[in-house]
């Protein structure tokens, strides 16, 4: 039903209103004139009427004009739709209870004015209170639509301030699902290739067939493009990603004999983690000890490994030791993320990590957190 009637409003145009509120004031005027109306009524009545085209933009100086017709006569129409237009373009509530109040002076004055204090007192009071809760309805009203539409334009801006809550909310989401990626991406893709790359530059410097060597080459070659892809890809991930991220399940350190086994370089494994350690945490240590064996290879080929899992009353950790490389390093890309993606793992743990070289001419990591974080 209401939507009919919007749809209604929306047809009927506003000037098509005034002007059938213009007729039927004239119409209310003269009913109640008939012929006993002089210039003096009929000019009033007339810009009364008149003004009712103008009661959207001007809205109190229409209803004044309204007031001389409503002394010479008793009508309705023009003073109380001045009155609803007034009441719904206002927030002052004076303004408004005084135009009430005038219009029921008016109404209640008698014209000639001698003759409206010569009567009934009594009655006269009472045409006045009449006349002012007559005006009170048009007010009321008036100002209970300009209420409604002050709620509707609140509901639509609710409505408009939670779409945006939602998109905001979709695109952190996203950027959190970003930077998720391009961390697995980084350490169990690159990881991967990485090996593939140095297993085949080693082939290729190690076979004595031309055709072995030349198949080393190629799969290398694809290795290392593979890589400087990848590296562009996490790099764009991660600059639309956010930093604290949702870890998706991964390998734990039942695994880490597995990865020690298929690192391809010589690598000893001591200590031990809490048995109560978090299962974050040793995705953490995870990955921390697979970033420190693929940089081994890829940057000390020949190099010796020491894996030492740790902890103590406060704090555990693991500490990653590499001896200097025996040989020449192969170049290979590198997208630089690998020690950012360990650090952004330690801080989820309110830990440290650190990377530094030492003075044996190798490399030491170690992440540090405390004992009961998660």
């Amino acid at each position: 039903m209401s939507t009919g009637r919007a749809q209604w409003r929306r047809r009927v145009p506003p000037w098509a209103v005034d002007a059938g509120l213009v007729v039927l004031a004239v119409l209310d005027a003269w009913i109640n004139l008939f012929d006993e109306g002089t210039p003096l009524v009929w000019a009033c009545v007339a810009i009364g009427s008149a003004g009712l085209f103008l009661r959207r933009r001007y809205p109190l100086t229409v209803f004044l004009l309204t007031l001389p017709m409503t002394v010479f006569m008793d009508v309705a129409v023009a003073p109380i739709a001045a009155l609803y237009t007034l009441a719904t373009s206002t927030r002052n509530r004076h303004l408004l209870v005084g135009c009430a109040l005038l219009h029921a002076a008016a109404g209640t004055l008698a014209w000639p004015l001698s003759e409206a204090f010569t009567g009934d007192r009594t009655w006269t009071l009472i045409q006045f209170a009449y006349t002012l809760a007559t005006a009170s309805a048009p007010v009321l009203f008036g100002q209970l639509v300009q209420a409604r539409h002050d709620v509707a334009r609140q509901l639509k801006e609710v409505e408009e301030a939670r779409e945006h809550e939602r998109a905001l909310h979709a695109q952190t989401v996203l950027a959190r699902e970003r930077a998720q990626l391009a961390r697995e991406m980084h350490d169990v893709v690159s990881h991967q290739v990485s090996l593939i790359a140095v297993q085949a530059g080693a082939l290729q410097v190690a076979s004595k067939d031309p055709d072995a060597r030349e198949a080393a080459r190629t799969i290398r070659s694809l290795s290392v493009d593979t890589l400087d892809e990848l590296r562009h890809m996490v790099t764009l991930l991660r600059a639309s990603g956010g930093k604290e991220t949702e870890l998706a399940p991964q390998p734990t350190l039942a695994d880490l004999q597995q990865l020690i086994a298929n690192s391809g370089i010589k690598t000893t494994l001591t200590g031990e983690l809490p048995a109560d350690v978090s299962t974050t945490a040793q995705r953490t240590v995870y990955r921390t000890i697979q970033e420190a064996l693929t940089n081994v290879r890829k940057h000390a080929p020949g190099a010796r490994a020491e894996v030492r899992l740790w902890h103590d009353a406060h704090h555990f950790g693991v500490t990653v030791t590499n001896t200097a490389p025996t040989r020449p390093a192969v170049a290979l890309p590198s997208s630089r993320q690998g020690q950012i993606g360990l650090r952004e793992r330690a801080e989820l743990l309110h830990g440290t990590f650190t990377a530094e070289p030492t003075p044996q001419g190798g490399y030491k990591v170690e992440l540090r957190a405390p004992a009961r974080s998660d």
